[in-house]
């Protein structure tokens, strides 16, 4: 990896972080969180913990609002994913 390749890295690492922080609060809200694991091929890649862990509901926190933000702040993301 050339050193313009991680930048870009670092710089999709701040951008979807950035995007996470504007949904973290509603998330916490409820007595979860999430974290950024990594992107790859266009997806990115996010663990949820605490009550989203096992909650039902993950599925649509995770496509409805995690997804939609990270995808309309992240041009190159056109998905995210749990691990």
């Amino acid at each position: 990896m050339v050193n313009s390749e991680l930048a870009d890295d670092a710089d999709l690492r701040v951008r979807i972080e950035r995007a996470l922080d504007r949904v973290r609060p509603m998330i916490a809200s409820d007595g979860g969180e999430v974290w950024f694991v990594r992107a790859e091929a266009g997806i990115a890649y996010v663990q949820m913990l605490g009550a989203c862990g096992g909650c039902a509901a993950a599925t649509m926190t995770l496509k409805g609002m995690i997804e939609t933000v990270v995808c309309d702040a992240c041009d190159e993301i056109t998905s995210v994913e749990q691990v």
